[in-house]
């Protein structure tokens, strides 16, 4: 598993988030509390950018048709029918940089 740097704990401010491309995937990465996280960042209902949604506390909300995902987990918190879960990213903060495990 590699590590690759997404940014500076500075570009992505407490209660925001920002997509990353990494390895070819692209991947939100959101500050909760000054805790970062990442997910896929694709909506597994129709494909929609999340970065492009609403966070609200642990949650971001698809902006296309309001599914609800745990950016901590990427689990399906709401939606109407069953849809898979995103892939999260363990994340590491080393000096002033957030990286993501891909």
């Amino acid at each position: 598993m590699g590590k690759i740097i997404v940014g500076k704990i500075s570009d992505i401010p407490q209660g925001k988030m920002q997509k990353v491309s990494v390895d070819g995937r692209d991947i939100l990465v959101a500050n909760i509390n000054g805790n970062f996280y990442a997910c896929d960042d694709t909506c597994t209902h129709a494909g929609a950018s999340l970065s492009e949604g609403a966070l609200e506390g642990n949650t971001v909300t698809c902006g296309w048709h309001g599914a609800k995902f745990n950016c901590q987990t990427g689990k399906l918190e709401k939606f109407p029918a069953k849809i898979s879960d995103l892939k999260s990213y363990r994340t590491v903060i080393e000096s002033d940089s957030v990286f993501v495990e891909v």
